[in-house]
């Protein structure tokens, strides 16, 4: 009986995890492409130096996971990556938690990115 108890627990938690926050929109990297080049956008990269320095895409900033998030700003929408999207879904409910109100997760991450021929 306690281990179902646990089961249950644990897929819980991990459903929670993954399920998006009421408020943060979800792209696709289709959907990205068409707007990297927008000024009105913060493009941030919530993974580590490390990674992101072997491969990103030139408009994000890297931010890693562990970061304040506070030097964003109000204004803007902020835009979030990291490699599969379970990051940067953490790193969007982070932010807003901070008062941001436009936040926008890319589903799937750069996993999702084709870099052969640029994009």
């Amino acid at each position: 009986m306690i281990e179902w108890i646990l089961i249950i627990l644990l897929v819980a938690f991990i459903v929670y995890r993954l399920t998006p926050t009421k408020g943060i929109k979800t792209i696709t990297t289709q959907e990205l492409k068409t707007m990297l080049y927008d000024p009105d956008k913060v493009f941030i990269d919530v993974r580590s130096p490390m990674e992101y320095k072997a491969q990103h895409i030139e408009q994000f900033q890297n931010i890693p996971l562990k970061s304040s998030f506070k030097d964003l700003p109000k204004d803007k929408e902020i835009v979030v990556i990291c490699q599969t999207g379970i990051r940067s879904n953490q790193a969007c409910k982070k932010i807003k938690r901070r008062g941001h109100t436009n936040i926008t997760n890319v589903r799937g991450g750069l996993s999702h990115w084709n870099f052969k021929g640029g994009k």
